[in-house]
């Protein structure tokens, strides 16, 4: 039987909906208005710790053709009352302005506080695992 969801489990559940819907349609103010003052961020890209800027994601979502394909499976929440954390696999699909076509898996992590009676991203993290056979190489071909 699954567990039941809480209240905050549905609140931090439509934050992370509307974060997921911003990155969608490339909306980067709403994108950062979901995080709290100190967000910090592991990103897929580099630099090792980051934290979002409206023109940094601006510039990153004009390398996309069109709205990007992105959705998240085997969402877990879990909440208390002013803390919560969430974990996914996540899909990004799209074209880029190259032609180059991307679609790649990653495993996603957030963390949220609620500040002033809503639900705030804290910290974000991202990752695709690597192969330890000496290469190196991001597993970018791994499917749930």
């Amino acid at each position: 039987m699954p567990a039941k969801t809480t209240g905050a489990q549905a609140e931090v559940q439509a934050v992370i909906e509307d974060w997921a819907d911003a990155i969608r349609t490339k909306d980067a103010k709403r994108v950062v208005a979901h995080g709290t003052a100190e967000f910090v961020q592991f990103s897929l890209a580099p630099p090792l710790v980051a934290d979002t800027n409206i023109e940094g994601l601006e510039q990153w979502f004009a390398t996309w053709r069109g709205l990007i394909d992105y959705g998240m499976r085997d969402l877990r929440i879990t909440a208390g009352d002013d803390v919560a954390f969430a974990h996914s696999l996540n899909r990004m699909r799209g074209t880029r302005t190259s032609g180059e076509a991307t679609d790649v898996w990653f495993r996603h992590t957030m963390c949220l506080r609620k500040v002033g009676g809503e639900w705030k991203i804290a910290h974000e993290h991202e990752s695709v695992p690597f192969y330890m056979d000496g290469s190196m190489k991001a597993a970018l071909d791994l499917k749930p």
